[in-house]
């Protein structure tokens, strides 16, 4: 009888002695060329700051009494990535539970989501946080830009990013209400618990030290002196890794509602820190539970349990002999406990795959290729390419088992949006017995977008992408110091990711869809293509 996969990689992990040489900040656990070894050198700061260095917690509540007693009541965080998804996450899990401002994200450069979150708002009572760790994010500072020419003045803006960075210099110059400078040897994906997360948190009123105290408790559970059966996070990384070596790769997340928001987080984590040289562990968030006959052989699943209570159907899945895991959380506080275990089992993972999860190859791709496209538009005379029209149909009929199903929508984040492409997404799965994932464009670029360009060639990608900026009566919104909008920079966007996956020998179509109903129209072009 053959090992159990993940048995076998808790064993390989205790072989290597991996948990207390993560402990140890041991480089050469993950890389043992120079140029990777300087790399995660640069990269372990979160260890540090995972329990909260002393002061932080006293300094973050008087940061948020003072921005209240100022009249404070709307938070907006502009970020991307690691900037944004830590702060989406207690947004969400908190909200109704806390008595601090309204926290808003905006992660998107569609014209019709920066409108409907700067624009068309009273920003009287606003306060924007502008997140980026490196200062120069393109999406970020166009956001920046943007919101401080319609705010009262430059004390209802706040900066976070690392120390040196352009950002902090034009923030401090500017009189920013206040500037956090983060310690720069902590990557994005891994920086919940450090400002990027933290100082969101604490201004819509969450306890960052009972946050900070659940993390201490995670990271002692997770310890070199704890033996690796019972350690949280070597548990998770080898049910994740040594499943995805022996062909279930696709990291199924389930969770109730209340912890649903969790999953855009780890999806983000595991994806990018996994997804290259060709491997990788897929991430599936968002998919409504179904039969375990829907369900292929490449699949593992992790069920998140809240207080307890488990979800239908996975008992099913489990019965059927589907990989399952089961992570109980306690309550909302232990959001920090779980962003220690999840860090910490992602980081390990990487060792069972023989990837770096701190590296980032495949990322500024179809960054270049966007400005390729922008300086084209701008100063060679060129235009936007119209949308393709892709062939739904014959996109679907590459699918293969093993595969998984990518939809990515350039489009504006609204419910509206999201629910004819989560239908769309039921269809391809119960129909195709595929995995499927979802993204919206560009946030997905600083997410998933590693996996997609350096992971496995598993991916079948359908772009749906609209035409903001048409309407001549729409125009914009314009970007201060550039010389496009956002309706040119998310179109853009689209393009410069549909050139980058093609250089991969990707299988994607692109889709223009119409408002209204265009998506209706798509998903039942979907319907129709699978029977």
């Amino acid at each position: 009888m053959a090992p159990d996969p993940a048995h076998a990689a808790l064993d390989e992990l205790a072989g290597v002695n991996a948990v207390a040489r993560l402990h140890a900040r041991d480089a050469t656990l993950w890389s043992s060329d120079p140029e990777g070894l300087e790399v995660v050198a640069n990269r372990l700061g979160w260890l540090d700051v995972a329990a909260g260095p002393r002061g932080w917690a006293d300094a973050l509540a008087r940061f948020a009494d003072e921005a209240h007693a100022a009249g404070v009541d709307r938070v907006l965080l502009a970020g991307m990535g690691g900037s944004s998804l830590a702060p989406e996450v207690f947004a969400k899990v908190f909200s109704g539970h806390v008595r601090g401002a309204r926290l808003d994200v905006l992660d998107s450069t569609h014209p019709d989501a920066v409108r409907a979150l700067l624009d068309d708002v009273d920003l009287s009572r606003t306060l924007v946080v502008v997140s980026s760790k490196s200062g120069s994010t393109e999406e970020t500072r166009d956001f920046g830009a943007h919101a401080a020419r319609l705010l009262p003045g430059p004390d209802r803006l706040v900066a976070v990013t690392d120390g040196g960075s352009a950002l902090e210099e034009e923030a401090r110059a500017a009189g920013y209400r206040s500037v956090f400078t983060n310690p720069s040897d902590i990557g994005g994906r891994y920086s919940a618990l450090s400002y990027f997360g933290m100082v969101p948190a604490a201004l819509l009123g969450v306890d960052v030290a009972a946050i900070w105290r659940r993390a201490g408790a995670m990271i002692d559970r997770c310890g070199p002196h704890v033996p690796v059966e019972e350690n949280p996070a070597a548990r998770l990384a080898a049910f994740m890794g040594g499943l995805a070596r022996s062909g279930r790769d696709k990291f199924t997340l389930l969770a109730p509602t209340e912890l649903a928001p969790l999953g855009d987080w780890v999806e983000q984590l595991v994806a990018e820190s996994t997804g290259k040289r060709g491997r990788g562990i897929v991430p599936v968030v968002g998919e409504v539970i179904g039969e375990p006959a829907v369900y292929g052989d490449d699949r593992a699943f992790v069920s998140l349990h809240h207080s307890g209570e488990g979800l239908l159907g996975v008992d099913d899945l489990a019965a059927a002999g589907h990989p399952v895991m089961t992570v109980d959380v306690g309550d909302r506080l232990d959001l920090g406990a779980e962003f220690v275990r999840w860090e910490m089992a992602t980081a390990l993972a990487g060792v069972l795959l023989d990837v770096n999860p701190f590296d980032e190859p495949n990322v500024a791709e179809s960054k270049a290729n966007t400005l390729a496209v922008l300086t084209d538009v701008t100063t060679g005379g060129g235009a936007l390419p119209d949308p393709e029209h892709g062939d739904v149909a014959a996109l679907l009929d590459q699918l293969r088992p093993g595969d998984y199903f990518s939809v990515q929508a350039y489009l504006a984040p609204t419910a509206a949006h999201a629910e004819p492409l989560q239908r769309l997404r039921q269809v391809v799965r119960d129909r195709r017995r595929v995995a499927t994932t979802f993204g919206w464009g560009p946030r997905f670029l600083h997410s998933t977008g590693q996996l997609h360009k350096g992971g496995p060639d598993s991916i079948v990608a359908l772009q749906v992408v609209d035409r903001p900026g048409s309407d001549p009566t729409a125009p914009g919104p314009d970007i201060p110091g550039r010389d496009f909008d956002f309706a040119t920079l998310v179109r853009a966007q689209a393009v410069g990711d549909l050139r980058s996956l093609r250089d991969h020998g990707r299988r994607v179509a692109q889709v223009g869809v119409e408002r209204p109903g265009g998506l209706e129209a798509l998903a039942d072009a979907v319907d129709a293509a699978t029977r």
